[in-house]
């Protein structure tokens, strides 16, 4: 697909899944979870029950790895009728301290392509959302905070969470592209707000993240198999 970014001046980039490894860290905590109840129901059952607690609880929480730490003690209390031992619920604390102290692996070419396109002029701002001291913590240890401009990190990701944010920040929606893995939150709500949007897939999605496949191709966006693709762009 053919399109002129030549009156771009800001590139937005999700977080989680688009400039570090993310999502894996769930699903490896979610087949140590199923493991620590066996006892109780099949591993099928207990991803299913986790699932619909953690989106129940999304209101309350929001995203992030602590909101996902207490919907996995809510559903072990339920799973097993309050009969879950003190000491796993102790093990399922520590699971998620594990996942909150998880080194950051930047994905591939990250690093050199916010740095081309810093260079260029470009002015980059991360969107992310999620719990704001572990995306804070993830940024420092990152080594990419000296790219951006501005980091948010939103409650959610809907058109009026990027139109607020776009107005606030003096940014025109023609001037702006969002750069993200999921189709759900950082290309369908851009676009509808006339906005450009590039999505880099990532190999393991949450499902709450994923789209139809009448909405995938309803939506105009740029898809690219890594974001090194992304500097050709703006040459």
């Amino acid at each position: 697909m053919e399109v002129d970014y030549k009156k771009i001046k800001v590139i937005g980039f999700d977080a989680d899944d688009t400039l570090w490894v993310n999502e894996t860290y769930f699903r490896e905590t979610e087949e140590r979870f199923a493991t620590l109840l066996e006892n109780y129901e099949t591993k099928n059952k207990v991803d299913q029950e986790l699932f619909k607690m953690e989106i129940k609880n999304l209101d309350l929480y929001g995203y992030g790895i602590k909101g996902f730490v207490l919907s996995m003690i809510e559903s072990a209390l339920d799973l097993s009728q309050n009969k879950i031992p003190q000491e796993t619920l102790v093990e399922i604390l520590d699971l998620g301290k594990k996942m909150i102290s998880q080194p950051v692996e930047l994905l591939d070419g990250v690093k050199e392509t916010l740095k081309t396109l810093s260079d260029k002029g470009y002015r980059l701002i991360v969107l992310t959302k999620g719990d704001l001291l572990d995306q804070e913590r993830k940024l420092e240890k990152s080594g990419l905070s000296s790219y951006f401009h501005h980091v948010e990190v939103l409650s959610d990701k809907k058109e009026s969470n990027y139109k607020n944010l776009l107005e606030h920040l003096e940014i025109d929606v023609d001037e702006f592209l969002m750069v993200g893995n999921s189709i759900k939150s950082d290309v369908i709500p851009l676009v509808n707000l006339g906005a450009k949007a590039v999505h880099i897939p990532f190999h393991t999605t949450w499902v709450h993240e994923t789209v139809s496949a009448k909405e995938e191709q309803e939506s105009d966006y740029l898809k690219l198999n890594s974001i090194k693709e992304l500097i050709p762009l703006f040459n």
